[in-house]
């Protein structure tokens, strides 16, 4: 253990540590919203433009389109341009799979399980070719699109009446 001066003991002692104990709460637990289901025939898109692990912004992503699966709409992930990159099975270290800290492998886990769970993922081919990445790098049930794919997806969902997350990372 390090040696402390004395006002470095005296900060440390202000205040007691921990203040509460493990398992107190501390937030309300009130879901203020009903906990809406799809109705039938409804989608939803989540459109993914975000660096992996750069933001939580990807992975929240994932989520949510978990969710809304789970709530019963026809859903599926669109990742273009830098959001291509979220979709590589080739992450981990030092061996592909292997996580050099906890949760580097989650948004890989969100992927696989979302597309486990019947969801279907969307990799613009664009957005491989700007960061080097190959098909055969892709997550395995992910599916491959031409650059001009997005307006498209776009309007069929749109169209559709989709409800649709649109994510941007700059």
């Amino acid at each position: 253990m390090a040696t402390l001066n004395e006002n470095e003991v005296k900060s440390l002692n202000e205040i007691a540590h921990p203040s509460l104990e493990a398992g107190t709460r501390i937030y309300g637990e009130t879901k203020v919203f009903p906990d809406y289901k799809a109705n039938p025939g409804e989608k939803f898109l989540a459109l993914v433009h975000g660096i992996a692990h750069e933001s939580s912004l990807s992975y929240v992503a994932v989520l949510q389109a978990i969710r809304a699966q789970r709530k019963g709409f026809e859903t599926a992930i669109y990742f273009y341009g830098t959001g291509a990159i979220n979709a590589t099975a080739a992450r981990g270290y030092p061996t592909i799979g292997k996580s050099a800290f906890g949760g580097m492998m989650n948004l890989n886990e969100g992927i696989e399980k979302y597309i486990k769970e019947g969801g279907k993922v969307y990799v613009c081919r664009f957005g491989l070719g700007l960061h080097g990445i190959r098909e055969e790098d892709l997550i395995e049930g992910t599916i491959p699109c031409d650059p001009l794919d997005l307006q498209d997806c776009l309007i069929e969902y749109h169209r559709s009446g989709a409800f649709i997350l649109s994510t941007f990372q700059i």
